[in-house]
């Protein structure tokens, strides 16, 4: 059997981390009641995978504005999924665990993703 195609951005350290984190997001929100299936589950479900997404998409645009403007968009959507969590806390939703576990991980790809904007924007001509 061929191994399927790789693409660029599958090999960004910084995508895999959001995939991971995107991962993270849809067990925990699995987890959150039926009301919510509208509300926050889908709310914070759609940031996890936006980070994920934007910096794929990024990756493909050809001009280094372009890259950069997604990996912008990227990290707006990590500080959405942020604050989503913290209200899910606030709200009984998540566990104090649970928020501290996400939020290191959402930390950890910050810090990633602003490596990389730095990056990107250091290669604007």
């Amino acid at each position: 059997m061929k191994t399927p195609h790789q693409y660029p951005f599958e090999k960004l350290r910084v995508w895999q981390a959001a995939r991971e984190l995107g991962k993270e997001v849809y067990l925990t929100t699995a987890k959150f009641p039926q009301r919510e299936i509208y509300g926050l589950t889908s709310q914070c479900n759609r940031a996890a995978i936006s980070v994920a997404a934007n910096l794929a998409e990024g990756s493909s645009r050809q001009s280094r504005k372009n890259q950069a403007h997604f990996s912008e968009i990227a990290y707006a959507s990590l500080m959405e999924l942020a604050c989503l969590l913290v209200l899910s806390l606030d709200l009984g939703l998540v566990t104090k665990d649970v928020e501290t576990e996400l939020r290191n991980s959402i930390e950890q790809l910050s810090l990633q993703m602003n490596a990389l904007h730095r990056s990107q924007r250091a290669r604007i001509s």
